[in-house]
């Protein structure tokens, strides 16, 4: 009888024959995690698009992410299953707003969070995700003015852990993260009375206001496995629930919906399917590309967050 081969030996076959490498975000469905070759938030997986030696990457995620894979990378050939995966944040928060602010406030020290365009990075004077945004708002001197895009839960949350009254913050909100109920935390809070609430910076405020905890997905993840308690609710997109359960066997976890699809799921994460990345590995395309001083232009400002330790 003839060899049936799935579609993760095709994208296995793929993956040697290119030397390539597919990293996949916590949002990611399950069977395209359990293929990858790193699995991360989004400065983890910067750092391995950056240490990475063979020449192609494969980035399961959303486009900016693929993008800052290319900056890094600017010799390798980046491709995604879907180019049409994006991001509410990056599309409220236009390069030539940003521009046009700095115009207006040469004193500011911009400070972008990952989810921005590229062309947003390259009006940044520095980049942070939301594992080490703190850090890098501590790391600008305190008497100068900074603003901080898009996100206005992260860019609040990051306000007043840090104490900064010269931070002026963009209005940009996650479609997930920024549509998650209080009143459905409550309820959840109420249903699990021994759960822990775990919750990203994403979330608005009176949603971190119910918090145990607060951090990006991967220190969520570090934080349940280490925690001596087992239950959870977990307040961000419910694509974490894979590492979650694969490494912390045992507890157990909880996700509340949000308002907008009474889901906690990304609808742009979720459009890469296994069968898009065996296809971007079979034709490289979709591939990423942009100019050489634009991406020499935001490499600078990832570089500086990169540095930070």
């Amino acid at each position: 009888m003839p060899v049936v081969h799935s579609i993760a030996d095709e994208i296995d076959d793929l993956r040697r024959e290119r030397n390539a490498v597919i990293l996949a975000h916590h949002y990611q469905e399950s069977e395209i995690q359990e293929l990858a070759d790193a699995i991360g938030d989004s400065l983890e997986l910067a750092r391995k698009a950056k240490e990475f030696e063979g020449q192609v990457i494969a980035f399961c995620g959303v486009w900016f992410m693929a993008e800052t894979a290319k900056i890094l990378n600017p010799s390798r050939t980046v491709v995604v299953p879907d180019k049409d995966a994006g991001c509410s944040l990056v599309d409220s928060c236009r390069a030539e707003d940003v521009r046009a602010f700095r115009e207006r406030n040469p004193e500011h020290v911009v400070v972008s969070y990952i989810n921005t365009s590229a062309a947003v990075k390259a009006e940044s004077d520095i980049i942070c995700t939301s594992r080490n945004a703190v850090q890098v708002v501590n790391s600008i001197p305190a008497d100068k003015p900074i603003l901080f895009t898009p996100d206005v839960n992260l860019g609040n949350y990051v306000k007043k852990q840090t104490g900064r009254e010269n931070m002026t913050v963009w209005q940009g909100a996650c479609i997930v993260h920024a549509t998650f109920p209080a009143r459905r935390l409550i309820r959840a809070k109420s249903e699990h009375p021994n759960a822990r609430v775990v919750a990203h910076p994403e979330c608005p405020a009176d949603v971190l206001a119910h918090a145990d905890f607060i951090g990006s997905t991967t220190a969520i993840i570090e934080h349940c496995i280490a925690s001596p308690h087992d239950e959870f609710i977990v307040m961000t997109e419910s694509g974490v629930s894979h590492s979650l359960e694969r490494r912390a066997p045992g507890k157990r976890f909880w996700f509340v919906a949000n308002e907008n699809c009474n889901c906690s799921e990304c609808p742009y994460m979720k459009m890469n399917t296994l069968e898009k990345l065996r296809d971007c590995l079979r034709d490289l395309r979709p591939s990423v590309e942009m100019p050489p001083d634009l991406m020499e232009r935001a490499r600078l400002p990832i570089e500086r967050m990169l540095a930070l330790r």
